[in-house]
């Protein structure tokens, strides 16, 4: 009898202990992921082999091509305003222009770097490396190196960069302080971020934004590559030399008369700036052969940037495989907008045509995210950072007015209610010689409206207005007529047909202002604080 109440009371005693234990076990640490954002500037998708366009046959980038077959390609990634420091700010901010204050070249991002800032709430050590471009100091991040010279540009050669720790000074001159480096801009940057991966606190997860320079313009490749693609013909667009029905008065004017001033050309189109002139192409060539030897020259310089930042990922990812890290590092790779090379014969961004508006981006992360996977979802770069907290495991603040898409990375599919269109604007207006005008639109996955504006933001009719009239190379006081353009991307995806007056699209055209009058409204880009463009926005609307 005592027996069995012995063994009772021990099986009890022992079941009671076993409880406590459980009780008193400290809940396991989630392992948050590396992340490691890397972000080229003007690389677009036309010269990522992975897109498929006329310059895959080059093979332009095989290592991203092969990050991408073990990740997720997005097909539909628009930039919000096709411009070097906007869509920087965008990214940083989650939010658009309009919101972030960052509406140019000279807008500053000052405290509203929020990515970094949310990132380190999670316990992430942070580190931005490269082409900051946002002017004020990258004050956020716990570790900093980065480009000052060339207005913050940086140089392709020999780079000059502010650390963290160091009296940060913008625009930087003759008498700031900087860390002095040789060699090509790429190679460098890529040094430092290695440096930093090995020398970081490793009980912590980073995240580190690498950008680079390259290619931006113009295009100073490092001098291993001057034999690459030498002998090679590079494909050209049909639109070089044929536009056929692009664009409308607001890119042409009445009669055709601006077309040798609005958009930089490969051809002899533009007589302001063309790619020939920087190319040192002899100017009394005549087209084609003019237009064909700028352009074989500008997408070989072009293309040998892009060799170079692809070989440098090389070096990153193997460090990142050697050391462990690759199974649990979310890499994203992107360029800050897209880059005309030649289509509708423009060179740069800013237009809100597919080259310029589409960026690349492709997400690896093999713990989380399955191998060879495309997407047709439509996402924007505000979308960028509420994406990155909440695969880190925070919390989206509401600030940000951008989306998650955590779950299309994880799924591969679209949540109900995902956005059907995206929203874009141009805020600058004939500015650097390049002379686009203002411009705002709408694009869903079938179709595109653009409304050319043409109005520079500050009025400058106002006599008591005051702007940069200082800044190279614009003309921010010449108004160009305003218009609208339709694209079916469904029929014609290369936007040849601008078929706004065509009577058969009469009922998609109050479809895409209904979206377009709505998304203005969502993220407050009404023109209540421009009554100059919100007078021109009002009368046009329904022509």
């Amino acid at each position: 009898m005592y027996k069995n109440l012995f063994n009772k009371v021990a099986a009890v005693m022992l079941i009671f202990s076993g409880f406590l234990s459980a009780c008193s076990e400290k809940p396991k640490e989630v392992k948050r992921p590396n992340i490691l954002f890397i972000m080229s500037d003007d690389h677009t998708t036309q010269a990522v082999g992975v897109y498929g366009s006329r310059l895959a046959q080059l093979n332009p980038t095989p290592n991203i091509d092969a990050l991408a077959k073990e990740g997720v390609v997005f097909d539909n990634c628009y930039v919000t305003n096709s411009i070097c420091t906007p869509s920087r700010a965008c990214i940083i901010s989650g939010q658009y222009s309009n919101v972030n204050g960052v509406l140019d070249l000279e807008g500053t991002i000052g405290d509203k770097q929020y990515l970094p800032r949310e990132m380190k709430k999670l316990g992430y050590q942070t580190a931005m490396i490269g082409k900051w471009h946002l002017h004020a100091e990258p004050s956020a991040f716990d570790y900093y190196k980065v480009l000052v010279g060339h207005g913050g540009q940086g140089e392709y050669f020999n780079p000059v960069f502010i650390e963290k720790g160091m009296k940060y000074e913008f625009p930087a001159n003759k008498n700031t302080e900087t860390l002095k480096t040789e060699g090509h801009s790429t190679d460098v940057i890529t040094d430092i971020t290695l440096d930093y991966l090995k020398n970081r606190d490793k009980t912590k997860p980073f995240f580190l934004m690498h950008h680079y320079k390259a290619p931006h313009d113009l295009f100073e490749f490092a001098p291993r590559y001057k034999d690459y693609l030498e002998d090679t013909f590079i494909p050209e667009p049909a639109s070089l030399y044929d536009n056929e029905n692009n664009g409308s008065v607001g890119t042409k004017g009445y009669n055709d008369e601006l077309i040798h001033i609005i958009g930089s050309s490969v051809s002899h189109r533009n007589t302001i700036r063309n790619m020939g002139m920087h190319m040192k192409i002899d100017q009394d060539i005549p087209d084609p052969e003019y237009t064909k030897l700028a352009y074989q020259e500008y997408l070989k310089r072009y293309l040998r940037c892009v060799k170079g930042v692809d070989d440098n990922l090389a070096r990153l990812f193997d460090y990142l495989k050697k050391e462990g890290l690759w199974e649990n590092t979310i890499i994203v790779y992107t360029g800050d907008q897209g880059f005309m090379l030649g289509e509708h014969d423009y060179i740069d961004k800013r237009w809100m045509y597919e080259e310029s508006m589409r960026m690349p981006f492709i997400v690896h992360y093999p713990a989380k995210i399955k191998a060879d996977q495309r997407t047709d979802a439509i996402i924007n770069n505000t979308d960028f950072a509420p994406t990155l907290i909440e695969m880190a495991g925070g919390t989206v603040p509401e600030y940000m007015q951008g989306k998650s898409f955590k779950t299309i990375l994880e799924t591969g599919q679209e949540p109900e209610g995902w956005k059907d269109a995206t929203y874009y604007r141009y805020w600058m207006h004939m500015a650097h010689r390049h002379a686009n005008p203002a411009h705002f639109g709408v694009r869903t996955k079938d179709y595109k409206l653009i409304f050319f504006y043409g109005r520079y933001w500050v009025d400058t009719d106002d006599p008591n207005a005051e702007w940069n009239k200082k800044s190279w190379g614009n003309d921010f006081t010449r108004h160009t007529p305003p218009a609208w353009e339709l694209y079916d991307l469904r029929k014609d995806p290369k936007e040849m047909n601008n078929v706004y007056d065509n009577p058969d699209y009469a009922q998609v055209k109050v479809m895409m202002k209904e979206k377009l009058k709505a998304l203005r409204e969502e993220i407050g880009d009404t023109d209540e604080d421009y009554p100059h463009i919100k007078k021109i926005v009002d009368e046009y609307w329904d022509k």
